[in-house]
Parts: C-alpha cells; structure tokens; sequence
C-alpha cells in the first residue's frame, strides 16, 4: 500500500504553460509547451536564466506562441549530460527534437517527422490520436508514452532500440490501460525512470481531441515495471491538477520525492512546482 502527499515546493514568475522538468543539484531546467526557451532556475538562489532553443524567423514572439505555431514541447528527458525535449507530434508543427549540451551548452536540432510517422503507421494511430507527452532515454533505447486522449484513447508506450531517435527503425507498441474517474480514462503526461522502475503521470481530462482541452477530472502517480512495462500501482493525486512534468527529487528506503509542474492552459507567465512523496 502507498500512500502519498502533496504540497508547494515554488512559485517561479516568468515561465508559462510548464510542461516538462528536470533537476540537476540545484537547477532546475523547465520547458513550457509554447516557448522558444529553456529555462534553468536556481532553487537556492531562485534565479531565473532563459535559453533560446527556437531561432526560426516565423516566430515573431518567444514567448505565448500561438497554439497553431508553438512547438508543443511536452518532453524533457535527461541522459549523459543532455537534455532532449521533443515535440508532441500532434501536429505538423509539433515533430521538433532539441539536443541541449548541459557541458557545453550548445543547442542542436532534428526533425522527428520520417520517426513519427513510422510510430503512427507501426502502432495504427491517426493523426488525431498521436501525441507524445514523456520519455525515457537510457542511452540506446527510447520509451515514448503516447497519450490517450484522443477519441480512440490509445494510451501506449513505444519501445525503439535505436540511440539516434531520428533514425528509428525497430519499434514495438505497447498499449496501455490507465485507471479511469467517472469513465473518463486518464492519459499519460510524463513519466521518468528511478533505478528498474518508471514512475508516470496521467490526467483524466474530459476531452476526445489531442488539441483541444477538456474538464481537468484528476490526476495520478503510478509506477510501470522496466522489463515486464506492466503496471506496478497507481495512486490518485489530485482532483483538479493537471501535472505535465515530473523529475525525481529524493529517494530512501522508505519513500520517493518527485518535483511536478503543472500546465494550467492560461498565457499567464507564471508556474508552480509540487512536491509529491510516495511513502511505502
């Protein structure tokens, strides 16, 4: 039996629609869905430093960036001292990987558009029900969490054994069933891996569209077994939160801390960070 507790960790002024984090010592590294930024805040000093990761001349503005051209960064993943945030793929728009150098802090691009595309074809997804929202990079494998909140709920996880994602060519397609509130189920949103273990969150949203957003239902925490990719345990969290990023913060024998960020759909440029325990 788990249980689990939920409280604020920071209020950070300056960042929007948060979807993604990471946590390295004492900086944290944010993405929001519609910025052309990375961003690195310091939790001892809380000082706030921006990173261009976006230089294309369509983008008359880096930050808010219209829903019909924003990269939808929805991924932040960590391996070997780079950061790797993905585009969701919902769109055209959206099939965008950035390599960001944490040594060096040089910024590389790639276009996941032919890896995609070879995702929705292996998993029989549509355009409308593709979107990937967490990732796991361990250094010559990637595990990709689709999104199920798209009208055929297609919640799933794509194994590729390929270290270069945009050359993917052995993939396997996982579908997955999440715990569901008021027959609404709930949809992955990120997840991160803690030893052999993957721990996931999901939001129940009432929604049949990967672009449009619905009634925020509740939230869960849930652990998925490495090897087997079955489920371990899941938790309800939150009634009203819709968490889109976690990282790990702590672990002992008795309990593990993660950091989560929370998109709250508003062009507001300020976001919460939680802190979430798993006590066992």
């Amino acid at each position: 039996m788990h249980s689990t507790t939920l409280e604020v960790y920071a209020e950070i002024d300056g960042i929007g629609s948060a979807s993604g984090l990471f946590l390295s010592e004492d900086l944290l590294y944010i993405i929001g869905d519609n910025s052309a930024y990375l961003n690195e805040y310091n939790i001892k000093t809380k000082q706030l430093r921006k990173i261009q990761i976006l230089f294309e001349a369509e983008l008359n503005q880096l930050e808010n960036i219209p829903k019909s051209l924003k990269p939808d960064f929805e991924i932040l993943c960590h391996n070997n001292n780079k950061l790797y945030i993905l585009g969701s793929g919902s769109t055209p728009k959206r099939n965008l990987m950035i390599e960001f150098d944490l040594k060096t802090q040089k910024v590389i691009q790639k276009d996941l558009t032919d890896t995609y595309t070879k995702l929705k074809a292996i998993a029989k997804i549509d355009d409308q029900n593709f979107n990937l929202e967490g990732s796991i990079f361990t250094g010559n494998e990637w595990l990709l969490f689709n999104r199920g909140n798209g009208i055929d709920a297609k919640n799933g996880i794509f194994d590729i054994q390929e270290a270069d994602l945009a050359k993917a060519k052995q993939v396997k397609f996982n579908p997955f069933k999440l715990p569901n509130i008021d027959h609404v189920e709930s949809s992955f949103t990120d997840a991160v891996l803690v030893k052999n273990e993957i721990f996931f969150i999901a939001t129940a949203e009432d929604t049949k569209s990967t672009y449009a957003d619905g009634e925020i239902l509740g939230s869960f925490i849930g652990s998925i077994n490495l090897q087997t990719l079955k489920l371990t345990f899941s938790n309800k969290i939150s009634d009203k939160h819709k968490f889109e990023g976690i990282t790990l913060l702590s672990q002992n024998e008795h309990s593990t801390t993660f950091l989560l960020c929370e998109d709250r759909d508003s062009e507001e440029l300020k976001t919460v960070i939680y802190k979430l325990a798993i006590n066992f």
